[in-house]
């Protein structure tokens, strides 16, 4: 019986780092109950968890011996990985098909979580020239891609830099708007197309996935977590907004 106990401990603390890990990844509330439970099913044990926008509550059951394990863990601010996320859906699969035992699933996971992030140069020259691409889509010239890739290139290294020293996002998000749409604000000298250029310098800074995780979580009804992530992204969207403001208060006499 006793090793039975702590067996259902050792597989509960584990469930509940790796949960708040997937979530803080920027995981859709539904695919981290899924795999959860498949892990804790992998083992014997029924899983039941409750996700709240800043925490999260697992309960492990042993339905043979009526042991249970509860935790209520902080689901931690990551950056968001597409690489991690996928890897992490998957190691829950090989789990439940390949039975691996604890120690060798713990191996594994924390080697996804060790997986080092892109060069942050390299994110910083392909926002760039991805935000770029937005200016030419929506009508503007090469020159005017050419001013959006400088601009970009410039608030989003400032905002790597103060998200770097922790400094509070939102902060973040105004300041890294406004020396994006400042420089984006230098097309006014030249015969370019200067709306599409201001419009398209802060896009970068969009948070699309936590709105279609926001949306995704809201339609599978996780409302809580869905309107969670969507105030979040909105309150950003308004930081942006406010930083663009700033550059067309300043620069609003040449715009006329």
């Amino acid at each position: 019986m006793e090793r039975k106990k702590e067996a259902l401990v050792d597989v509960g603390e584990f469930i509940a780092e790796y949960s708040s890990y997937m979530m803080g990844c920027g995981i859709h509330t539904s695919r981290v109950i899924r795999s959860t439970k498949r892990i804790g099913e992998a083992y014997g044990y029924c899983v039941r968890i409750s996700i709240l926008p800043k925490s999260i509550i697992i309960t492990l059951g042993n339905k043979d011996t009526h042991d249970y394990y509860s935790e209520v863990t902080e689901i931690p601010s990551l950056p968001i990985s597409f690489e991690k996320n996928s890897l992490l859906s998957a190691l829950s699969w090989e789990t439940h098909d390949e039975h691996l035992s604890l120690n060798t699933l713990k191996e594994k996971f924390q080697e996804i979580v060790a997986i080092p992030p892109m060069n942050p140069w390299i994110v910083l020259v392909l926002a760039s020239l991805a935000n770029a691409s937005f200016c030419r889509l929506f009508g503007g010239d090469w020159a005017g891609a050419g001013i959006v890739f400088v601009a970009t290139l410039a608030g989003f290294f400032l905002r790597q830099r103060m998200t770097a020293k922790a400094l509070n996002h939102y902060i973040v998000f105004i300041t890294s708007a406004f020396v994006a749409s400042l420089c984006a604000s230098g097309s006014l000298f030249f015969n370019t197309n200067s709306d599409i250029i201001l419009a398209t310098s802060v896009l970068y800074l969009v948070p699309g996935v936590p709105l279609i995780n926001g949306v995704i979580d809201i339609v599978e009804g996780h409302t809580l977590t869905g309107l969670s992530r969507l105030i979040q992204a909105s309150l950003l969207i308004v930081c942006i907004a406010i930083g663009l403001s700033f550059t067309l208060l300043l620069v609003k006499d040449s715009l006329l």
